[in-house]
């Protein structure tokens, strides 16, 4: 498993990715918060400007992503995906670490994120990777519930 910077040529797939990873967990979703989830190729190209985005590749497949946000209060982690089929090879913690060396690079005081509480495998993750639960907002996407998670960087020297 290895990653690199995402390109434009990539949001097709990129699109797939998401749909395919969050697929199993639909029910759990209302309608437009999944659709919020899982935006398809010309809202991801909407977008693109945003911020830098990554993929995770299997070969030359693309089974990972996750895209960045650089706010005020520091860096905004979204769209974290990994396809089903690739869990548990690296592509989450390949794709988090990107991220977050990209954060020191910006020099942000910390990483942050959205996640659903019932997913339950990425929220483990986050957790092993130093992330805690904040309580602050939002606490909801389009009426699915919402919990916010942060890490503080260490500034680099």
């Amino acid at each position: 498993m290895r990653t690199r910077r995402a390109t434009e040529g990539d949001i097709d797939a990129i699109a797939e990715v998401l749909r395919r990873s969050f697929a199993e967990f639909e029910r759990l979703y209302t309608r437009d918060g999944y659709a919020a989830t899982t935006p398809d190729a010309p809202r991801l190209r909407e977008r693109w400007p945003e911020g830098p985005v990554w993929v995770a590749l299997d070969g030359q497949r693309i089974v990972g992503t996750i895209a960045a946000a650089v706010r005020g209060s520091g860096v905004y982690i979204r769209s974290m995906a990994v396809h089903p089929e690739a869990r548990g090879h690296g592509a989450a913690r390949g794709l988090m670490r990107q991220l977050e060396l990209f954060a020191i690079s910006q020099s942000a005081p910390r990483l942050y994120l959205s996640s659903t509480p019932f997913l339950h495998d990425a929220i483990r993750l986050y957790v092993s990777l130093g992330f805690v639960r904040t309580g602050e907002p939002p606490h909801e996407l389009r009426g699915t519930p919402l919990v916010t998670m942060e890490k503080k960087l260490e500034r680099a020297r």
